[in-house]
């Protein structure tokens, strides 16, 4: 088997377990809570999936950008929140019930939403550019919504064997994680290196403060549901990017990948000012969930 083959296994791995954690201490209720919260659940689609990718719109029509990163915005815009994202949103004091129902419904939604948006921006630049469901759908199932179900199932039957191994599972996890991603990190050290000095991290800085400044503002009136918000709305599923990148333009995969790789640090970095502040303003109101 090459090497690029275990890379990919060992990423989709990492990521089916990370989210299997977070399932082993919740539940099928908690996930679904956010379809019984209407309100909230408009304004998280408000925020992520109709805002932002208004903004990306705007900045890829009004400044000059590289292909790459038009093309990353874009896609990353329309995207999903990323698997790994509600163990961040708790951290920093966001409500785990609603962290872990944003997950499931974003990305249940998002089936819909990516064609849908992709159709609409390629209209709207005037270039050929379409995704369909079923390439979403693989995605979506592996990285999220399968792991979420199972984790969940094993918390419900054996909810002390549940307990006992959701720290292990989710330490495995994370560093399955970076040894999977640290040889890609290298492979791609020129491409990123190349990045800089051409405005690249200043506009994914830039998607990354508006996606806090947006999600926080349409998140209330709950503190801990704007904290939520906030980092959703800022930061995207790399996976779905990416695949919607390399089918409609796959001349530009490799400066893409390095884009949205980019993203994930930058976006990292930029938000833990917003982390530290909502850490110190945080009151527990919705504990974690203990089994």
């Amino acid at each position: 088997m090459a090497l690029t083959e275990l890379i990919r296994i060992g990423v989709i791995v990492s990521i089916f377990l990370i989210v299997f954690a977070l399932g082993l201490h919740a539940d099928l209720r908690e996930a679904t809570s956010l379809f019984r919260r209407p309100a909230l659940l408009f304004k998280s689609i408000l925020s992520m999936n109709v805002i932002m990718v208004i903004f990306a719109a705007a900045i890829t029509s009004l400044l000059q950008l590289s292909p790459a990163l038009k093309i990353a915005i874009i896609t990353l815009a329309v995207s999903p929140v990323p698997p790994f994202l509600p163990g961040k949103q708790m951290k920093a004091g966001g409500s785990a019930s609603y962290s872990i129902s944003l997950l499931f419904a974003a990305v249940l939604l998002s089936i819909i939403v990516v064609p849908v948006s992709i159709e609409i921006l390629g209209r709207y630049f005037g270039v050929a550019a379409h995704v369909s469901a079923v390439r979403i759908i693989p995605i979506v199932l592996i990285t999220a919504i399968l792991p979420l179900l199972c984790g969940i199932a094993i918390s419900k039957i054996a909810p002390q064997f549940a307990s006992r191994i959701r720290k292990a599972t989710s330490t495995f996890a994370m560093i399955l994680l970076v040894i999977s991603v640290l040889p890609i990190l290298f492979a791609m050290a020129g491409t990123i290196w190349s990045l800089f000095g051409n405005g690249t991290m200043l506009v994914l800085a830039l998607f990354t403060m508006v996606g806090l400044a947006v999600g926080h503002l349409l998140g209330g009136p709950e503190p801990d549901d704007r904290t939520v918000l906030a980092f959703a709305t800022s930061a995207r599923h790399p996976g779905t990017a990416l695949a919607i990148a390399v089918q409609n333009f796959p001349e530009h995969k490799a400066e893409v990948m390095a884009v949205i790789i980019c993203h994930l640090v930058i976006g990292a970095l930029v938000s833990l000012p917003y982390m530290a502040w909502r850490k110190r303003s945080h009151t527990p109101t919705d504990a974690p969930i203990e089994r």
